[in-house]
């Protein structure tokens, strides 16, 4: 009996050495709950998934580029272009999972026309967010950039300001807590998500639901076609996360499969 009970435990250790285990870097909202989400799922097909929140949209790639962590889901592809460039960095991605249509806020205007002269105007100062932000405020006829300014566009790039706007660039987390110290702040939806705000109801602009800005699961070269990693990216593109992204967000985060 006691060599069956051995035998048993020695079973059982192998078990949990043979899970597969993958650490992946996220933004508290929504992506951290997209994951947690799936968690059991994975659990079933033996990966454990440990889900590590970051606040900011560094440290992540930097931590999977240096193997430790082995993903992360937080960023859109041309922010990873713009990253990978800058930094040197070979991230590559793995899965397209949702669009955050990006919206501008105001605890002082209920709608842009009353924009005033000489109003402050907050962005990401991030390449490709704050060249979002931009091309948003042209959209909405605020700015006009010059022809070919894109999704790397600056200030710099602003051809006609009509209402002479002040444009600050900050850290994209930090924009929701500046709210009431500017007139209009542009804010990526998980921040704005984070800050309790209700994209398609308090966005005074915001972006279609044909955005071009995917999120997605973001690896190294060397595991991104591992099994764990690809049975993550399948859940991920589930019918299950399509109608709990639908139910939770309710157009503030869109599937984009």
């Amino acid at each position: 009996m006691k060599k069956l009970l051995v035998a048993f435990a020695a079973v059982a250790a192998f078990s949990a050495q043979a899970a597969d285990e993958l650490n992946v870097a996220a933004t508290a909202v929504p992506h951290a709950e997209i994951l947690e989400f799936v968690k059991p799922q994975l659990a079933e097909q033996g990966v454990e998934l440990n889900v590590k929140v970051f606040t900011d949209y560094v440290q992540p790639n930097i931590q999977v580029s240096e193997e430790r962590l082995d993903a992360n889901f937080f960023q859109h592809q041309p922010y990873l272009d713009e990253f990978n460039k800058g930094k040197g960095t070979e991230l590559v991605s793995v899965v397209g999972v949702h669009i955050e249509p990006f919206g501008a806020y105001s605890s002082k205007l209920k709608s842009l026309d009353e924009l005033s002269n000489g109003a402050t105007v907050v962005i990401p100062n991030d390449a490709t967010n704050g060249g979002r932000a931009l091309l948003l405020l042209q959209k909405a006829g605020v700015i006009t950039l010059k022809e070919g300014a894109g999704i790397t566009a600056t200030p710099r790039d602003i051809a006609e300001n009509p209402k002479n706007i002040k444009i600050r660039e900050l850290e994209a987390a930090t924009l929701p807590r500046v709210l009431t110290q500017v007139d209009l702040a542009l804010i990526n939806t998980n921040y704005a998500l984070e800050a309790k705000l209700n994209p398609t109801e308090d966005a005074l602009i915001i972006e279609g639901s044909d955005s071009p800005y995917v999120n997605i699961l973001v690896a190294r070269p060397d595991n991104k076609d591992s099994a764990a990693m690809q049975k993550l990216a399948k859940a991920l593109h589930s019918d299950a996360v399509k109608q709990f992204i639908k139910e939770k967000y309710k157009g503030a985060v869109v599937p984009a499969f």
